[in-house]
């Protein structure tokens, strides 16, 4: 099973990041369900950014655990890397 690594724009312009093994399923919850993250439900609608591929959930783990840590500006520059 492959993972994602996913960016969201929130509605109030702030930034999300997780992993998931569908993409559009995720994005889903999180605009229309309860299964939505926390964060995102009091943020919606939401939009998806960026998704990069993974091996496993390991290295999606850690992937998403380094994008957390950037800043604002190091994610917003990685969005706009040409794939």
């Amino acid at each position: 099973m492959s993972y994602f690594i996913y960016i969201l724009e929130c509605s109030d312009g702030s930034l999300y990041t997780g992993i998931t093994t569908d993409t559009s399923r995720r994005l889903k919850e999180h605009n229309f369900s309860d299964k939505g993250a926390k964060y995102t439900k009091a943020r919606r609608p939401v939009k998806l950014l960026y998704e990069e591929p993974s091996l496993n959930r390991s290295t999606a783990s850690k992937r998403e655990y380094a994008i957390k840590k950037l800043t604002r500006l190091k994610k917003l520059q990685l969005i706009a890397l040409p794939k």
